[in-house]
């Protein structure tokens, strides 16, 4: 599913990036890559913000729909 859809609170694991190789580093860099884990503390309505490893992280929407997780 995509990431916009996860449930708050709940640590998900991203299976792959839809997107180009450029925003695909940009995002490994900050520690969202396939196979590392992300858990949605909060969604309104133009961004989500996510908790990589130790840091919280804000995504817009067009973003969180390209990351996919289970």
């Amino acid at each position: 599913m995509p990431l916009m859809l996860a449930p708050l609170g709940q640590e998900m694991k991203i299976v792959k990036v839809l997107s180009d190789e450029k925003t695909k580093k940009h995002l490994a860099d900050i520690g969202m890559m396939e196979g590392g884990n992300v858990t949605v503390f909060s969604s309104n309505g133009g961004s989500l913000v996510c908790i990589v490893k130790d840091g919280k992280l804000a995504i817009d929407r067009d973003l969180a729909s390209h990351i996919l997780v289970a």
